[in-house]
């Protein structure tokens, strides 16, 4: 099959896409036939060597894709929920694996696989699982009510947008921080304020930080409230008893069964910017690192 990995880091040149063997399911696991797969800002991290090499990045290779879309291929031992033919989305988590979604062939843990939403195609099912359970876990950290007043940075991007619309489901109120240019798209998603940078010191009870802003961003948060950022160990110091932490996504087959349900009931919407075959997988990284995407970019082998 074919997989996309580096085994240098730098730039979207550095992405390869390689002749390897098709991996076969341990117990627990199954694999799945890749229909789509999406790429995410930590995939351009983890080419770029931003997290260290992990086992690879010299010479070892590093597979790409946490998200994936398609058919379940082959079942593992002690993974008797799945079967082959089934069709379905799942999470790959970890920054380095020798091989990840972006290829023909992924195998995954059974438990953190859910069936495939029926409304909408494999392309923006593959959209979901990464960004929609990461907005999920951190409004689980943050732990805010309904009534309760949350700015969510980076409003109009993946996980910004998931959040911004489950949030605004739970009852709380949710102001959006975006470019200006993005009120229209932030609103629809269920935000009841926009604002493109002027927030209030102490304004809010809680910070979804999906920009990464940081200090500047903790600076919001009333005293005693709490912030939440999803760079896990990057969170700043805390301030004036403020509650600072950093979500780190796990695949939750439950939990993602969850989100689909809210996409199929129209709930939550899966964005696509893009659709580039997996054989151009170099050119869907340098459209990532261009920026202003709204919605992801997704590769179909």
């Amino acid at each position: 099959m074919r997989a996309a990995v580096v085994t240098e880091f730098g730039g979207p040149e550095a992405v390869e896409l390689v002749e390897t063997d098709v991996p076969e399911p341990a117990a627990g696991q199954v694999r799945i036939k890749v229909a789509a797969a999406a790429l995410n800002p930590v995939d351009a991290e983890v080419r770029a060597g931003a997290f260290g090499a992990g086992g690879g990045g010299a010479g070892e290779r590093l597979g790409f894709g946490w998200d994936v879309a398609g058919t379940v291929d082959a079942v593992g031992a002690r993974a008797a929920r799945w079967t082959v033919g089934d069709e379905v989305v799942a999470l790959h988590e970890g920054l380095f694996k020798s091989l990840g979604t972006h290829a023909d062939y992924v195998v995954v843990d059974a438990g953190a696989v859910a069936g495939a939403p029926a409304s909408v195609d494999a392309v923006h099912a593959a959209a979901l699982p990464l960004n929609a359970l990461t907005a999920a876990q951190a409004l689980d950290l943050l732990d805010v009510g309904p009534g309760q007043s949350l700015l969510v940075t980076g409003a109009a991007g993946a996980v910004g947008g998931y959040a911004t619309q489950l949030a605004a489901r739970r009852g709380i109120s949710v102001t959006a921080l975006a470019r200006e240019s993005d009120e229209e798209l932030v609103r629809s998603l269920g935000a009841s304020r926009f604002t493109a940078g002027a927030v209030g010191a102490g304004s809010v009870a809680a910070v979804l930080d999906a920009a990464v802003l940081g200090g500047g961003a903790l600076e919001w948060v009333r005293d005693g409230g709490v912030y939440v950022g999803v760079i896990p160990g990057a969170s700043p110091a805390a301030v004036r008893g403020v509650r600072v932490g950093t979500v780190e996504v796990v695949g939750d087959g439950v939990r993602l069964a969850e989100l689909v349900g809210l996409v199929d009931a129209g709930a939550l919407t899966a964005r696509v910017a893009e659709v580039v075959p997996l054989a151009e997988v170099a050119k869907a990284h340098a459209r990532l690192e261009e920026g202003g995407v709204r919605g992801r970019v997704v590769l179909v082998p």
